[in-house]
């Protein structure tokens, strides 16, 4: 044990590395990576977007970051299943705590959340965000789109989320938790043809021209062919991922604000991920995890894991 440290989010040298700190202890950034506003030059930043002013049922997911946070200690410095290996040994990765916000005015949230998210995407090569509700994703697919071009939108959900949009009292866009997609394809950051939503359980509208992959669809395909059609449907191109909790059943995540029955296991979904490493994600995010409403961490160790997938297929590009 003398050769082991602990608080790494604080001790840390660098970006790089794994950690040693017992899972039961230690400063709780995301996965241990190094706490720093200093994001220049790494691989991969991580924040977290604590907020929840514009869910449609059951509030929480401010507490997301957190509980996310929280959750993947349980990945200590062991080699990261299924990648065998130190996801830190050649990715830089820091964690760059939350965005602030002003709860009072929780109408100026998405303008913060771009000028951050710009900001960060100047100095670092990948931004993963923590939420928050689903509505943070457009804010970050506007700033995703001023780097990468137009997007092709994989997004995880039990929810479309294309319900039609409308305008507050100032004149300015209403975008919520159900109206982002709207609001991205009208606004020409996704290009529909090449996106697609997988486990949808609901009906919403209109599909704004997305390729929907619904629930009872995900059930009976395998995880391969699953993911062979998100590959056919991006063909390529520069992909934002969204993975909202709620794609899965109430039973692997109850703690989300509008849970949906009959959606995938959290292993069917996480085989599906694996089976995406040759995807161009340019970005992406976990939202709608909120903590009142999860037992056990449940919800917040899939979520972390969803997160953990993500970093893993970037360390397997460094290090081949």
């Amino acid at each position: 044990m003398s050769s082991h440290s602990i608080d790494h989010a604080f001790t840390a040298d660098g970006p790089l590395g794994a950690a040693s700190d017992p899972t039961y202890a230690g400063a709780l950034s995301f996965m241990r990576r190094r706490f720093s506003k200093d994001v220049s030059g790494t691989d991969v930043t991580v924040w977290g977007v604590p907020f929840d002013s514009a869910v449609s049922n059951r509030p929480g997911t401010r507490f997301g970051p957190q509980a996310l946070r929280r959750a993947s200690a349980i990945f200590d410095n062991d080699p990261q299943y299924p990648f065998d290996r130190d996801l830190f040994a050649a990715l830089s990765v820091v964690d760059y705590g939350d965005c602030l916000l002003d709860y009072r005015l929780p109408e100026t949230a998405h303008a913060r959340i771009l000028a951050e998210a710009n900001a960060l995407l100047d100095q670092t090569g990948f931004l993963l965000t923590l939420g928050g509700d689903h509505s943070i994703t457009y804010p970050l697919l506007q700033a995703h789109e001023k780097r990468h071009g137009k997007l092709s939108l994989v997004q995880f959900d039990a929810h479309q989320d294309t319900w039609p949009l409308a305008h507050a009292t100032d004149g300015s866009l209403r975008v919520d938790h159900g109206s982002f997609v709207k609001a991205a394809a009208e606004e020409g950051l996704i290009d529909p043809s090449t996106s697609i939503q997988v486990g949808i359980r609901t009906h919403a509208p209109e599909t704004c021209g997305l390729e929907i992959l619904g629930g009872e669809a995900v059930e009976e395909m395998t995880a391969a062919q699953v993911a062979e059609r998100i590959y056919a449907r991006t063909s390529g191109t520069n992909v934002y991922l969204s993975f909202d909790i709620d794609c899965l059943d109430a039973a692997f995540a109850p703690g989300t604000g509008t849970p949906v029955a009959g959606g995938p296991s959290s292993a069917k979904i996480l085989s599906v991920l694996r089976h995406l490493k040759n995807l161009v994600i340019v970005g992406a995010d976990v939202v709608e995890v909120s903590p009142p409403y999860d037992h056990a961490d449940v919800t917040a160790i899939a979520g972390s894991s969803v997160a953990m997938y993500v970093l893993g297929h970037l360390a397997e590009k460094r290090t081949v």
